[in-house]
């Protein structure tokens, strides 16, 4: 059970005692990403998230790396577009010694002008690395897209032009605004006592506060229609379509994530069965869901021969049409939601997807569900919930499409319309 309590001050943290495993993982969320930057600040808080690890007032980044893995653990972070995370993972013995790098590397970072230097080019190269990757630049060029002349449409790694311009004084800047007690949670699972726990989290963090007013800057995201080719010198053609989807906290999420798991979720989805299955045309199709707080995505994807194109596009749009009009048999969806249940109860046995799981929550809902809480909710979905949600989802009116690779000859545009616009 996942207890919260608040440091001296202020900062929020889920605890959750685990008693019969030998680790613990540890998360300092933040929530700050890319959507809360100005155009003109693209890119600074994955660029922070790096120089977090490149010195302290007390350690090199030479020493970071050596303390962690002179303790066997793992550390590592992450930036989204609505928040950022430090977390490690070490034994129960070695968690003190962990949580003095970690907190020393988040509170105490140089945000030296030579390091900053050095990982303008390693994030050159990264965003250099997207661009030659297609199957991953389809998704983030519609999204940036369907999210224009808002944060939310803003790349998370900035661009090439953005970055240039950080120096250490602007992104220390950015980080005194942005990193608060205010937005900050810290999660913690695994075999601890929650007393000395809170101990230990005050000592380390709980005398920390900031040095600016916190006034983070958000902005509300409005999805736009969206139609984006963009050629690559690569054999196949890499596809996304997406619809408006749920925003975080709609009561229909369960049943869209059922509905995902059945439509493209897997080898026994309906798309995998009938594009790759029965017609052979792409070696791999799936859908996914992103949300975020105020808006949302349904997404469909694949890979293709260039002169496929057409030909998986009426085969989804044919199955799009199919879930729109019908009922999903009740023995399918039951299948499905004890598949889904299943794979949540085994996730659960980690003490990292534990953490990852409050932390997230803690940060993005300030609440964290009971594990029953959920295993309820996705139990009663039923048919007619799958139908409503569907219903919801695929307006033919709003869908947007991108294809990135081998696009020289095709009409993407002219395809699309045919085949979606009927």
């Amino acid at each position: 059970m996942v207890t919260i309590k608040k440091l001296q001050n202020g900062i929020s943290v889920a605890l959750e005692e685990i008693s019969y495993v030998r680790s613990i993982s540890f998360g300092i969320w933040v929530k700050n990403g890319s959507r809360n930057e100005r155009p003109e600040e693209n890119g600074v808080s994955h660029f922070i998230e790096h120089m977090i690890f490149k010195g302290t007032e007390n350690r090199t980044a030479r020493q970071i790396a050596e303390a962690m893995d002179a303790l066997g653990g793992q550390i590592n972070a992450y930036t989204t577009k609505e928040y950022t995370c430090y977390h490690t993972r070490v034994l129960d013995e070695h968690f003190g010694r962990a949580l003095d790098v970690m907190s020393d590397m988040v509170l105490r970072s140089l945000f030296d002008q030579k390091d900053v230097e050095r990982e303008r080019n390693v994030i050159t190269e990264e965003i250099n690395m997207y661009e030659d990757a297609p199957e991953e630049l389809v998704h983030d060029v519609l999204q940036d897209t369907i999210w224009r002349n808002s944060p939310l449409g803003m790349p998370i790694l900035g661009t090439t032009k953005t970055i240039a311009t950080f120096t250490s004084e602007s992104i220390r800047n950015y980080y005194e605004k942005n990193y608060h007690t205010e937005n900050m949670v810290l999660s913690v699972a695994g075999n601890f006592k929650t007393d000395e726990m809170l101990e230990m989290l005050n000592k380390a963090l709980g005398d920390w506060t900031a040095k600016q007013p916190f006034n983070q800057y958000n902005s509300k995201a409005e999805y736009k229609i969206a139609h984006v080719a963009r050629e690559k010198d690569v054999e196949q053609v890499h596809t996304c379509i997406a619809f408006p989807g749920l925003e975080r906290e709609n009561p229909m999420k369960y049943a869209l994530g059922v509905f995902n798991t059945i439509f493209g979720g897997g080898m026994s989805s309906r798309l995998f069965q009938k594009v790759r299955e029965e017609n052979g045309l792409t070696y791999s199709i799936y859908s996914y869901t992103t949300s975020f707080a105020d808006t949302g995505l349904f997404s469909i994807t694949g890979g293709m021969n260039p002169n496929q194109l057409e030909r998986v596009y009426e085969l989804i749009a044919s199955e799009v049409e199919d879930v729109k009009n019908n009922l999903l048999p009740q023995k399918l969806i039951d299948v499905t939601k004890e598949q889904l249940i299943s794979n949540f109860i085994i996730g659960t046995e980690s003490t990292l997807n534990r953490m990852t799981a409050a932390g997230s929550a803690l940060l993005l809902r300030g609440k964290v569900q009971d594990t029953q809480e959920v295993i309820d909710k996705l139990s009663k979905i039923t048919s007619e919930d799958i139908l409503k949600v569907t219903q919801t989802i695929f307006d033919m009116e709003k869908v947007s499409w991108s294809a990135v690779g081998n696009v020289k000859g095709i009409e993407v545009d002219t395809i699309g319309k045919k085949v979606f616009h009927k």
